[in-house]
């Protein structure tokens, strides 16, 4: 393993500390309303690259609707963050030739907001709720008979004077987003006619994604370059933009250049202390925690020990780490595999 530095070392190129991870999923406002992004999100299935077998399932529900003249089913999308599940949504839409209205769980805060949406909706249009497992209880409960029956069933006014009003709505289909598939209540998951996970992308796809970007940005990157970033970017194309955003960045100011060569992108990548593995000082702190200790370590103990929150270790954290081979989960706590310990040891 690379010894990383965090002094560049050319002229007095300062890069600051960033509250997110450069190699965290998760989307931050800079992403939201970054014209670039927004105009590198594919318009048609056919420029979405990846994910296959999801594309051709979808086809063919998206087909059968249209042949049948009526919405497509209710869809359940799942899988980490910056995969395209938000994409994905619109496009379904597109190709059913109507609209896509966008929300997120944690805004639908009491019952009347996710009334209000379903009251807007038009005849076959797409309700796309984000972050679905967050829905409360009383809101999930009114999208039953929204979902199965298309209608509303509301309860007015209170004690002797209450009575049920029932709203018919138009016919339209819900997309759920969720990175937890299993914190969805099974009453909520079963209402969803077709559920479909969203694979982390191959190196060459994440390549072609990467290419595609740095046209955007004016850039001229290597073959090899383009590559190497697309190995240390965790299968999530989210990752992979901003990684290259952020090599833009040096090579622009540091190097005066949009020439993007393998050296570059190691250079400025080691100012960020991103390594060839695509690791980052909290990765390797973690691994340096448990390599103290060759007993399996709960992560309450890891998280203490490291001053983090356990939630955002188990499902930020520690994914990647086991998805390359260098942490394994027992029921006795967590454990370096011997990659993992080869790794982190190499470096000292």
């Amino acid at each position: 393993m690379a010894i990383i530095s965090s002094n560049i070392g050319d002229n007095d190129f300062s890069l600051r500390k960033k509250e997110l991870r450069l190699v965290d999923s998760k989307i931050i406002p800079e992403e939201k309303r970054n014209n670039n992004l927004n105009l590198a999100r594919p318009v048609t299935f056919q420029e979405f690259i990846g994910q296959e077998k999801l594309k051709s399932s979808l086809r063919i529900a998206i087909d059968a609707s249209i042949y049948r003249k009526e919405p497509m089913e209710h869809t359940l999308l799942y899988g980490q963050p910056g995969l395209g599940k938000t994409t994905l949504a619109f496009l379904i839409a597109k190709e059913m030739n109507t609209k896509c209205r966008l929300a997120t769980a944690p805004a639908i805060e009491r019952p009347r907001d996710i009334v209000g949406l379903l009251l807007g909706l038009k005849e076959g249009e797409v309700l796309f709720i984000d972050e679905i497992h967050r829905l409360n209880r009383l809101t999930e409960e009114l999208l039953y008979s929204a979902m199965e029956d298309f209608r509303l069933d509301l309860t007015m006014g209170a004690n002797r004077g209450a009575r049920c009003r029932t709203i018919n709505l138009p016919r339209f289909t819900l997309i759920g987003a969720t990175t937890k598939l299993a914190s969805i209540s099974a009453p909520l998951r079963d209402r969803f006619g077709l559920s479909q996970k969203i694979e982390f992308y191959t190196y060459d796809e994440l390549q072609q994604i990467i290419v595609n970007f740095s046209k955007l940005l004016n850039l001229n990157l290597e073959d090899e370059a383009s590559y190497n970033l697309a190995k240390i970017s965790r299968g999530t194309p989210r990752i992979a933009l901003r990684l290259l955003r952020r090599v833009r960045d040096y090579a622009q100011v540091v190097k005066k250049t949009h020439f993007i060569s393998v050296n570059l992108i190691k250079n400025a990548l080691n100012s960020y202390q991103i390594d060839e593995k695509g690791l980052d000082s909290l990765d390797r702190q973690y691994l340096s925690f448990l390599n103290q200790n060759n007993n399996p370590t709960g992560l309450d103990a890891i998280a203490a020990g490291l001053g983090d929150d356990s939630s955002m270790l188990e499902f930020v954290v520690e994914p990647y780490l086991i998805q390359i081979g260098f942490l394994t989960r027992t029921p006795r706590g967590r454990l370096l595999t011997a990659l993992g310990k080869k790794y982190i040891n190499s470096g000292k």
